[in-house]
């Protein structure tokens, strides 16, 4: 961690004084990053068809506000061709999309100064190859001339859902977790993750250990849509053999106990893509600037209940459902593949 540490030049007391805003919040721009990588996508025809859907995501958020994609140089003429003029290349290397995970985290102070706190990346786990994705948060602070300020802690953004109102809400096996932080309590982990994002409580629950690469990431399952707020999605025929489902309501339940106003939305009944491994989160949605953009699976009933629900709690918002499937595949979705900069 030293050479995070490098990077920071604000002392202590400095760096304690950043929060990290709501996701509703106004955005500066949106980052977003190219799948590129032939270890992690070895079908070239698959990889073709994540790169379009990642392109239809970037087109469509730069409809609401800027957007910048992360990509080496050399694939700068490619992506072009599938990207709209509004979206701006950076010359950052990449392996994958997730830039949620990978991606820098935003945070303010009160004289609305910016900073990135530094969850070190590290492939899930050490499950995927990372050479660039590690580096992103540091190369992006870099190109911004930005203070980069440690967390000491090794995990996703995608682990951990805020309502910048000062509560989280996190799965255990995301973070207290062996091939994440090592030596770590639970306790020592919720210090850090309320230190990063400037919070002053983590609700938390068990999770998934070692059934997906995320180990089961709280953002494909509760999300807040305000202060003290909660929509999760849940399976409306729950399988008592399935872990995912007997984590989500017991998830479901810990956020109803802690006192939050929780609301459900279905899962999709009827998918065109079928495989146990697909991921069907209404929940894994993105709040940009005028908007929330949202998948759709084709049931035109689930469908139309989260597009509902999302203006329910969204009503200034336009909502923009998108085919994302090769996304669901890989076993995340917009969400997922988006990390908002805060307007300043």
């Amino acid at each position: 961690m030293a050479a995070v540490g490098f990077h920071s030049k604000l002392s202590a007391q400095e760096a304690g004084s950043y929060r990290v805003p709501a996701e509703e919040a106004p955005h500066q721009f949106t980052f977003m990053q190219w799948p590129a990588s032939r270890q992690v996508y070895s079908d070239s025809e698959f990889l073709d068809l994540t790169q379009q859907t990642i392109a239809d995501i970037a087109n469509t958020i730069s409809e609401f506000e800027p957007v910048k994609m992360l990509a080496d140089a050399s694939l700068h003429r490619s992506a072009r061709q599938k990207l709209s003029a509004s979206v701006e290349l950076w010359d950052i290397p990449t392996e994958d999309l997730w830039c949620r995970d990978a991606g820098p985290i935003f945070a303010i102070n009160n004289d609305r100064q910016l900073a990135i706190k530094h969850i070190q990346f590290n492939g899930w786990g050490e499950k995927q190859t990372h050479q660039h994705d590690s580096q992103i948060a540091r190369r992006v602070a870099d190109h911004l001339e930005l203070p980069l300020i440690p967390t000491e802690l090794f995990g996703e953004a995608g682990g951990v859902e805020q309502d910048g109102h000062g509560l989280l809400i996190a799965h255990e096996s995301s973070w207290v977790n062996r091939n994440r932080n090592p030596g770590m309590s639970r306790a020592d982990i919720e210090r850090h993750l309320l230190q990063a994002y400037g919070a002053e409580r983590l609700i938390w629950s068990n999770g998934v250990w070692g059934e997906d690469i995320t180990d089961y990431h709280i953002d494909s399952l509760a999300r807040f849509t305000g202060p003290g707020r909660v929509l999760v999605n849940l399976p409306e025929q729950i399988d008592d053999e399935d872990p995912f489902h007997r984590a989500a309501l017991e998830t479901h339940e810990r956020l109803i106990t802690a006192g939050l106003d929780v609301e459900t939305i279905p899962e999709p009944n009827i998918r065109r893509i079928t495989g146990p491994e697909f991921v069907a989160s209404y929940a894994n949605y993105y709040a940009c600037n005028s908007a929330i953009i949202a998948a759709q699976f084709g049931d035109a009933e689930t469908d139309q209940i989260a597009e509902t629900k999302l203006k329910q709690h969204y009503p200034d918002r336009e909502i923009v459902m998108l085919n994302v499937d090769p996304l669901g595949e890989l076993g995340g979705g917009i969400h997922c593949a988006t990390q908002q900069m805060p307007a300043v």
